[in-house]
């Protein structure tokens, strides 16, 4: 039996973000009874210790209380310090421990040496470059630095889920000499048209029409380029609305957004909330005129995935991440000063044709590398080989 445990998402079957979406799918599309899988989750109940079982997976409950960003750096080590005994407990054997994003830090050193006595394979995820995020206080990014750089040297295996990314890590740390590979995030392709009676009903509670809306999604923060994209649409003469869908928290960010724009002066800009129902979220997808995706920092974002597997018209920020991703089936847009506008303008004028000829060069894209078939089989040749050896 092979046991293969994940750290570093809030858990499994969990509405939240891109790990916890990697997570589920990886599991739910893996397939294997001779593997065996271990999640554990980031639980605020205190009372709560105890062990769930779900579709299979062990799921253990780790409480840790909320203290802002600092919550998830707790929760992971605490994962870790959590399966470092149960490994010895238990005496687990053909154990990897696949740890998502520089959570860990310098304490992993120390605690490595004990998975090697007991023959633990370690791969990690670096995701994208944390450090870059503009949200992050100076003293945050160092943080964030120091534990990648201490992941990485006491790793078997580094798993980056960008070309970009890989080869940052090839060249950054080449004197530790790890073995690097390319595994994506995995999408699925739908073909979703109808507006089913929920959809419906939300759409008309933000008056949004079909095929007359640009679309975002993603998470409220300032790398997305909100900003940018919220300025260049109302210097735009579309006749559409721009709906944002995102956990919209009116923090220090959303009041100098607001500033800044005067969003709130344009009826086309349209913030409704998180959508957490999939089966809505996919069809707005769908019905979107074009979406619009400003990340600029990380590497394969699921997001990004899901567009191009739903909406025919992509137009993405010119990140390497997202060129490495999008190639030939999407526009792409710079921060100069009319970039994204002169795009819009073109989008409202592409025929019927056109539009359609996007949409097959975007479902290509993900059928090519990145279904979740092509994701999960290089999991599990990765997982044979680390316990291989």
């Amino acid at each position: 039996m092979k046991n293969i445990i994940i750290i570093g998402s809030r858990g499994y079957e969990k509405n939240y973000g891109g790990w916890e979406t990697f997570v589920t799918n990886l599991i739910n599309n893996y397939n294997d009874k001779d593997t065996k899988f271990y999640v554990p989750e980031l639980n605020h109940n205190r009372k709560n210790n105890e062990t769930e079982i779900r579709n299979g997976v062990m799921c253990p409950q780790i409480y840790t209380p909320k203290l802002s960003f600092v919550t998830m750096f707790i929760f992971t080590i605490k994962a870790v310090l959590y399966f470092k005994r149960y490994i010895k407990k238990e005496k687990l054997e053909n154990v990897v421990i696949y740890v998502l994003g520089s959570k860990v830090g310098p304490l992993f050193s120390f605690i490595e040496k004990s998975f090697k006595k007991m023959n633990v394979k370690i791969a990690f995820n670096p995701d994208g470059l944390e450090w870059q995020r503009e949200k992050w206080a100076w003293w945050i990014k160092q943080c964030f630095k120091i534990s990648e750089r201490t992941m990485i040297k006491h790793s078997d295996y580094i798993v980056c889920d960008s070309k970009n990314i890989e080869n940052y890590v090839k060249t950054k740390y080449e004197k530790y000499g790890k073995p690097t590979t390319f595994i994506a995030y995995g999408a699925y392709l739908n073909d979703i048209k109808d507006v089913n009676k929920e959809t419906k009903e939300f759409m008309d509670k933000y008056d949004i029409k079909v095929h007359e809306y640009y679309l975002v999604v993603g998470r409220f923060v300032p790398e997305n380029n909100y900003e940018l994209i919220i300025k260049e649409f109302m210097a735009s003469n579309t006749t559409k609305d721009l709906v944002i869908i995102c956990n919209l928290a009116k923090n220090k960010f959303y009041k100098k957004l607001l500033k800044k724009t005067h969003f709130d002066k344009d009826k086309r800009i349209k913030f409704v909330g998180a959508v957490y129902d999939k089966e809505i979220l996919t069809r707005i997808r769908k019905n979107a005129s074009a979406y619009i995706h400003g990340h600029s920092a990380g590497g394969t974002n699921p997001s990004l995935l899901e567009a191009l597997s739903l909406t025919d018209v992509n137009i993405l920020y010119n990140a390497c991440y997202n060129e490495e991703v999008g190639e030939e089936a999407a526009l792409y847009f710079s921060k100069e000063e009319g970039s994204l506008k002169d795009i819009i303008s073109k989008v409202d004028k592409l025929k019927t044709k056109e539009i359609n000829e996007y949409g097959e060069k975007a479902k290509n894209r993900i059928e090519k590398e990145y279904t979740w078939d092509i994701v999960v089989k290089k999991y599990k040749k990765l997982f044979d080989k680390l316990l291989s050896e």
